[in-house]
C-alpha cells in the first residue's frame, strides 16, 4: 500500500502561516460562536458582503454521488464543519460535499478543553498503526503543530439542541451552490437507564429530525464511543444492522451512509458490510474516522486533562494508510459480492495526490478534515487536479 505522503511538502511554504479555519486554542464554544477564522472568515466575511458573488452556480457537474451531481467529489467530513457560518465558508472555498457536524437528538456538552493537541508518532513517516504497540504504550501530543500534521479529536461529539441546529442546517443548504452538496450527520445518544430499544429509538427520533430539515444525503456516526469506555458502536455488526433498518424505514428514499471505525479483520468488516449495505439499507460506507491511541505529554503523563480522557482519537497524517487500507478492502469486498455502494475515503488527505490515491483506491468521495483545517486552499487545488 503506497503512503502517498508526496506532495505535503509541495504547499508546506506557503500554507506554513496559514491559520487553522477552527481555532485550537479556543474552546469549542468560543469556536461555535466566533469561528470561522482564517482564510475561512475572510471568505465568510466576503459573501456576507457580496451574496451574489458565493458558490458558483454554473460550474459543470461531472461526479455522480448517491444521485446528486457534483462539481468535485471532494469536502470535509463531520467534524470541523460546526454550523452554518463553517460551512458556508467550506462551499466558498470550493469543498463540495460538506458534512455538517453530527447532530444528536439533544444538547450534549463538549469535553472539557483542550480538544486537539499535536500528535508526533515516532516513525520517520508520521504514521500510527492500529492498536500497534505505540498506540497502546503512549504517543507525544503537545502544542507544536508541525507538517505532515496530526491531531488528537477529542470533543465528545457535542451538539446543540434540535431547535437550534434543524434551522441552522437548513440555511447551510441553501448556500450550496451548483453541484455542491450538504450532508447531515447524526448519532445515536445513550443515557442512564436506556435500554436497547430505546438506543434504537433515538437514532430514529434524530435521523426523523434530520430529514424534516429537507437534507438530501445522511450520515449515521457508527465510530465514536456510544457502548461506555472506548466502545464504538460498529463493534456490534448486529446492533447497527437493526439501527440502519429501523432508521431507513422512518427517512425512506434519502440515502444513508454509515461511518466507520478502522476495522482491521476482513471477515469482521464482512459482517458489517453483510448487516447494511448487503441488505439495501444503507447505501454508502465512510471511512475511517480516527485511531484510537494513549496520547502523552513530555514527561509520559496523560496529555488530556479529565478522567477517561487517556486516550483520543487521531487524525490527520497519522491514520492515512489505514484509511487506505479499508477503503481498498471495502472495495474488494463490493466487487467480490458484487454490491453497490458507494465509498467515502477519509484519512490523512494532505494534498491533491493523497486525493487520488483514495480515488485509485476505489473511493466513490474523498474527505479531508485535519488536512483542509490547516489549508483552506485545499478544495481549490483539488479541483484544480481535476481540471475544474
Amino acid at each position: 500500500m503506497s503512503s502517498g505522503t508526496v506532495g505535503i511538502d509541495r504547499h508546506a511554504d506557503e500554507a506554513a502561516d496559514l491559520q487553522s479555519f477552527y481555532d485550537v486554542r479556543r474552546s469549542y464554544e468560543d469556536n461555535y460562536r466566533e469561528g470561522p477564522f482564517g482564510a475561512f472568515a475572510d471568505v465568510a466575511n466576503f459573501a456576507t458582503k457580496h451574496p451574489a458573488d458565493g458558490a458558483d452556480k454554473t460550474a459543470p457537474t461531472p461526479y455522480d454521488f448517491l444521485g446528486q451531481q457534483l462539481r468535485t467529489p471532494f469536502g470535509i467530513p463531520a467534524g470541523p464543519l460546526l454550523n452554518s457560518a463553517f460551512t458556508d465558508a467550506a462551499f466558498d472555498m470550493g469543498f463540495d460535499i460538506c458534512v455538517y457536524k453530527t447532530v444528536r437528538s439533544r444538547a450534549w456538552e463538549c469535553n472539557p478543553f483542550p480538544n486537539v493537541l499535536a500528535v508526533h508518532p515516532k516513525s520517520s513517516d508520521g504514521f500510527l498503526e492500529p492498536g500497534g504497540l505505540e498506540s497502546e504504550e503512549g504517543v507525544l501530543a503537545d502544542d507544536r503543530y508541525e507538517r505532515p500534521i496530526s491531531i488528537s479529536n477529542s470533543f465528545g461529539v457535542p451538539s446543540r439542541d434540535p431547535d437550534v441546529w434543524q434551522p441552522d442546517m437548513q440555511r447551510a443548504m441553501s448556500h450550496a451552490g451548483i453541484g455542491q452538496l450538504l450532508i447531515g450527520s447524526f448519532q445515536g445518544s445513550r443515557v442512564s437507564g436506556m435500554d436497547t430499544k430505546g438506543y434504537i429509538q433515538d437514532h430514529v427520533d434524530t435521523a426523523s429530525l434530520l430529514a424534516e430539515t429537507g437534507v438530501k444525503v445522511i450520515e449515521m456516526n457508527t465510530s465514536c464511543p456510544n457502548e461506555g469506555k472506548h466502545r464504538l458502536l460498529c463493534d456490534d455488526p448486529a446492533l447497527v444492522g437493526r439501527i440502519c433498518e429501523a432508521v431507513k424505514n422512518r427517512i425512506g428514499d434519502i440515502p444513508l451512509i454509515v461511518k466507520l471505525a478502522y476495522i482491521p479483520d476482513d471477515r469482521f468488516l464482512d459482517r458489517l458490510v453483510e448487516a447494511t449495505v448487503a441488505h439495501g439499507v444503507v447505501q454508502g460506507l465512510a471511512t475511517i474516522n480516527t485511531i484510537s491511541a494513549r496520547l502523552v505529554d513530555s514527561q509520559g503523563r496523560q496529555a488530556l486533562p479529565g478522567e477517561g480522557r487517556d486516550r483520543s482519537g487521531v487524525c490527520g497524517n497519522a491514520i492515512r494508510p489505514s484509511g487506505l487500507d479499508m477503503v481498498a478492502r471495502l472495495d474488494a469486498m463490493r466487487s467480490r459480492r458484487d454490491l453497490d455502494f458507494s465509498i467515502v475515503g477519509v484519512g490523512g488527505v494532505l494534498d491533491a495526490e493523497d486525493f487520488a490515491e483514495y480515488r485509485r483506491a476505489g473511493s466513490d468521495a474523498v474527505m479531508s478534515a485535519t488536512g483542509a483545517m490547516w489549508d483552506p486552499m485545499l478544495g481549490r487545488r483539488v479541483a484544480n487536479a481535476l481540471g475544474r
